[in-house]
């Protein structure tokens, strides 16, 4: 087995730092194993993991007097306050399932969801109560609600659910992904394989939302899991512009944020990341640009991939600097191999399958327990992982022939002056072509007028149509001056 994972981290706090099987024993465990650090900021007032600790207790307490038979899922609408972190960490230790929803999610999409998925209650933010006004055979709970006396965690079976977490991708209709307490604990451990010590030494921000798996994981479990602090972030924009006061360390983006920093930067200087050391990006396409512009800054710059299928983590990059295209290594306990081009893993990571959805699942789910990705992906000699493509995105040329719009992505996002990138078929003059709309990166053409911007990009499409056989060129161009659509992830919608 490759030591690439277990070298990132000193011996002895790799000693430290066991997997645990269920998400009570994690609550449990981390309240004991760093009682006395902080845990948990809201700017204002700060608590220790003790005190976290018989909060999330009391929580349980609560959610325990409602009544519920234990399996039954709840949800929670908020933002990432300090109410949705103890509730997510309540009640999956208490053994019922959690489902956070988007804060952004509407009325009629409120109310579809909590029929689809069988939401027997729900915590809710006091600004979003009168979107559940319509919720029938619903528990409508306020998010500040708590006991005054504790309860224990439950006794969990770990394949029994934990967690269902929204998926869909780039395009589709979201999908509820079932992950068990062993699946989100696998994710959970994975989080602790970063470059240097982690064990108390980060400053973290609740950036993503917690109802996606990378936020979920990634950030909130992964700064839970090596005794690190937290910061709520109930507005992100307004949560960014402080930066400077709260000084995070370490911070779980997309790479829009990403981008959002280094404009920030450029305007401000470095000093306004303030201490910040790290920064573990994905849940997107990570353009090389992005680790030349942090680790000019003196900040590590690391990413990976996963799915919500996965519980978020698949495979990691703590190399960024030498192999800026690839996705990383797979983490440990986990299989991985490729089919016809295709990804395709196994491991305790693995979700369980589509709520309420055999056909979904029997389409990604292999009868011996393999997930097959949709990634077309390719391993170098020396274990790297390449994303090469997206399956449902092929272009079939009139020659029968397969074109990945991610191929021919590639060399626009190594270019620095180009933001995003969305390869495409169109038709001209009756026929198709392949096409890209561009996104420049703007601040690159300060001063300069549009025409320019434009010379540019054509230039940039004929050089890497001189790189391309004739059936695969680009023969349309689209400069963009608005921004893609985008999925909640942040990632271009393919539409």
């Amino acid at each position: 087995m490759s030591n690439y994972f277990y070298d990132m981290l000193p011996k002895e706090e790799l000693e430290r730092l066991p997997y645990l099987p269920t998400m009570g024993k994690f609550v449990d465990w981390f309240t004991k194993e760093y009682a006395d650090s902080p845990a948990l900021s809201d700017q204002t007032n700060t608590i220790t993991y003790k005190e976290l600790g018989q909060r999330v207790a009391r929580r349980r307490a609560f959610i325990n007097g409602l009544g519920l038979p234990k399996g039954s899922h709840i949800a929670v609408f908020d933002r990432n306050s300090q109410d949705a972190i103890e509730l997510y960490l309540a009640i999956t230790s208490a053994g019922y399932v959690v489902m956070m929803l988007p804060a952004q999610l509407p009325e009629m999409a409120l109310i579809g969801s909590c029929m689809k998925f069988d939401i027997a209650a729900i915590f809710v933010r006091e600004e979003f109560m009168p979107l559940t006004a319509k919720l029938q055979n619903v528990k409508v709970l306020p998010a500040a609600s708590i006991a005054d006396t504790e309860a224990p965690s439950a006794d969990i079976d770990p394949d029994s659910t934990a967690a269902i977490f929204f998926t869909g991708g780039t395009t589709g209709q979201p999908k509820g992904a079932v992950l068990t307490h062993r699946a989100l604990m696998r994710g959970n451990y994975n989080t602790i394989f970063k470059p240097g010590p982690i064990i108390g030494q980060h400053r973290y921000i609740a950036l993503l939302p917690l109802s996606h798996v990378f936020g979920a994981i990634a950030g909130l479990c992964g700064c839970f899991y090596s005794g690190n602090l937290m910061f709520t972030c109930e507005d992100m924009k307004a949560t960014i512009g402080k930066l400077p006061v709260i000084r995070p360390t370490l911070l779980v983006i997309v790479p829009g944020i990403c981008d959002i920093l280094a404009g920030l930067c450029k305007m401000y200087g470095p000093q306004f990341l303030g201490s910040l050391k790290m920064i573990i990006s994905g849940a997107a396409n990570v353009p090389p640009r992005l680790t030349e512009v942090f680790s000019k800054m003196g900040v590590t710059f690391t990413f990976g991939y996963g799915l919500t299928e996965t519980a978020n983590l698949t495979s990691a990059n703590a190399d960024a600097i030498t192999h800026p295209t690839s996705i990383g290594k797979i983490y440990p306990e986990q299989e991985a191999k490729i089919v016809d081009g295709e990804l395709w893993v196994k491991g305790d990571n693995l979700f369980s399958g589509y709520y309420k959805d055999p056909e979904k699942t029997a389409e990604v789910l292999t009868p011996d327990g393999w997930l097959r990705t949709g990634d077309l992906c390719r391993f170098d000699e020396d274990g790297f992982l390449y994303i090469t493509g997206r399956i449902k995105n092929l272009i079939i040329l009139p020659n029968g022939e397969n074109v990945s719009p991610e191929a021919l992505e590639e060399p626009f996002y190594a270019d620095s002056c180009v933001r995003d990138a969305m390869v495409k078929e169109e038709e001209v003059n009756g026929q198709p072509v392949i096409a890209v709309e561009v996104l420049p990166l703007m601040p690159a053409f300060e001063g300069k007028p549009f025409e320019e911007v434009e010379a540019y990009v054509n230039n940039l499409v004929a050089k890497i149509n001189a790189t391309l056989p004739t059936t695969h060129q680009i023969r349309k161009v689209t400069v963009r001056t608005e921004d893609f659509k985008r999925t909640g992830s942040m990632k271009v919608a393919r539409v």
